[in-house]
């Protein structure tokens, strides 16, 4: 059942408690090995029993991030992705709900022949096809799996059985297992403890896991002395006992980790040569342009979730990629778009120099939206709308320029006699939602001497999709007429993928999500484009 090829896996843990950046600390880690020359990729492992990520609550779970061949995955696909510059796939995204529905389906269709089916061997093994999958895709020289919760959650625990597996079969030369955990500051007795992190080695043992490796999320630095204890206690060397403390931005990390010689240890466990220097230059060059900038801009970000930045975790991110490239700090100001109306919107857009509003499902906050669109509009205020943000700019352009007045979206108003924006044919009758929206990447013809074109700087694109709602081009012409322009069409459909205004500074829409390709290494150019001209407006208005 393993591999057949020399694929080493690594696989990363968490102790303690949850949220420690075990995300960060696998892109981090297969960006160094990457810069070895070493093919990599990363996938992450679900606990929990939904099928995908793709009907969780944004407030819930942070944003749903989705790959280019349409699957619905973990925003931690997002980190993968930015860090390696390279796209992952559905076989990146595993949840326990996946891995028990294959199950069941293959029980249903007779393929266990009347045995019975239980956790183990049947759950573990399709856990383990996962896991293998992934290597035997693409050829990787190796592939890290995150290991979604923490260890000791009782839904992780057909995963750890799994791990453990994984090392019989593949051999302990090709397997390494990296545990994440907390190293507690307790201020009233001024110091480090490490029995939380004693504990959650102890269960990974009890669980027949051996980590090599620590990585310890810290606040204060770890005295040699802690580290021996840790290594006393833990069985593991004492160089590898990595500190991880908190950096000013998740892009640091692989510098920090590369001063701490987790690669070096990994490499040396995994008896792969460390001998040539990790390349580097490029992510150096981003990181002193990120820190240095010579402009500064404030963008709002006008949507419904923004109590857990987490749900626009794309956007913010590619807002980091873009400000680096135009060295520029891009500061977001937070909006709700249910605190926006006609007579409180100049004042909240008063200090800032560009406008993103954000996708999202449902009623919720439209009316916001569509008065943050209009002064923008107005104002010659540079206005990026994404997906639904796409669709008010529409709206708000039918309502006001057309003198549509009840025009709308069905999504918001079923029966509305101007439905702007309508259900695609194909997605009229659909009653289950999850996984059944337009997702994944597309391609997109651009008309020549638009905004979209002297982004790209070339005519065919592709992008990647997550709604079910489209531009109705019953109206097309009369919005042309008018002064809106479609920029941007799928070749194959005819559905209009981008808007803009022509005699509008930086006024342009989207149907799909630019901020889903964009890495540190290839910031997307809507995005830089969009933090220039809104650059653009601050010198303006600073010399008016």
């Amino acid at each position: 059942m393993a591999s057949q090829k020399n694929t080493k896996f690594i696989f990363v843990t968490g102790g303690v408690t949850s949220s420690l950046g075990k995300g960060i600390i696998a892109a981090s880690l297969a960006k160094l090995l990457q810069a070895r020359g070493f093919s990599v990729t990363i996938q992450k492992l679900d606990p929990y029993i939904n099928v995908d990520p793709g009907t969780l609550n944004p407030y819930e779970h942070g944003e749903c991030f989705v790959t280019e061949d349409g699957a619905e995955t973990d925003l931690d696909l997002g980190h993968y992705e930015r860090f390696l510059n390279i796209n992952t796939s559905q076989e990146n995204n595993v949840t326990t709900g996946r891995i028990y529905y294959n199950v069941i389906t293959k029980e249903r269709e007779g393929a266990y022949l009347g045995k019975t089916v239980q956790v183990i061997p049947h759950i573990t093994d399709e856990i383990k096809r996962n896991i293998y999958a992934v290597a035997e895709k693409s050829d990787y020289d190796i592939v890290i799996t995150e290991i979604g919760g923490c260890v000791g959650d009782i839904e992780s625990l057909p995963f750890i059985e799994a791990v453990r597996q994984v090392k019989w079969d593949v051999g302990p030369n090709n397997f390494l297992v990296i545990n994440l955990t907390l190293i507690p500051y307790l201020k009233a007795a001024g110091e480090l403890k490490t029995k939380p992190t004693q504990h959650a080695v102890k269960q990974l043992l009890e669980s027949g896991i051996q980590p090599d490796i620590l990585v310890c999320r810290t606040e204060h630095k770890l005295p040699q002395e802690i580290r021996k204890k840790l290594a006393l206690f833990c069985n593991v060397n004492i160089n590898s006992v990595i500190e991880a403390m908190d950096a000013d931005s998740i892009y640091d990390v692989p510098l920090l980790m590369r001063k701490e010689k987790l690669d070096e240890r990994v490499l040396a466990k995994l008896k792969l040569s460390h001998k040539v220097e990790p390349e580097l230059t490029q992510w150096k060059n981003f990181l002193g342009k990120l820190k240095n900038p010579i402009s500064e801009i404030n963008i709002a970000l006008v949507g419904k979730y923004i109590e857990l930045p987490d749900a626009y975790k794309s956007i913010t991110e590619s807002f980091i990629h873009a400000g680096a490239e135009n060295e520029t700090k891009v500061n977001v100001k937070w909006i709700h778009s249910e605190e926006v109306n006609s007579e409180n919107v100049a004042s909240l857009l008063s200090s800032v120099h560009g406008v993103l509003v954000a996708p999202g499902f449902g009623e919720r906050g439209i009316e916001g939206k569509i008065a943050t669109i209009k002064y923008c509009r107005e104002e010659k205020l540079p206005f990026f709308g994404i997906c639904l943000g796409m669709q008010c700019a529409v709206v708000e352009f039918a309502r006001n320029v057309l003198g549509l007045k009840d025009a709308s979206s069905t999504e918001m108003q079923q029966k509305t006699k101007n439905p702007i924006i309508d259900l695609m044919l194909e997605q009229q009758g659909i009653t289950q939602k999850g996984g059944t929206m337009r997702l994944g990447s597309y391609a997109c013809e651009l008309q020549k001497n638009t905004k979209a074109y002297q982004a790209y700087g070339k005519t065919k694109i592709n992008e990647r999709h997550r709604h079910r709602y489209e531009f109705n081009n019953r109206y097309l012409q009369d919005i042309e007429a008018a002064g809106m322009k479609a920029t941007g069409i799928n070749p194959k459909t005819g559905l209009v993928e981008i808007v803009e205004i022509s005699d509008h500074p930086w006024f342009v829409g989207t149907q799909f999500h630019p901020e889903l390709k964009s890495t540190v290494l290839n910031p997307h150019p809507l995005f830089v484009r969009f933090v220039k001209a809104s650059l653009e407006h601050k010198i303006l208005s600073e010399s008016n």
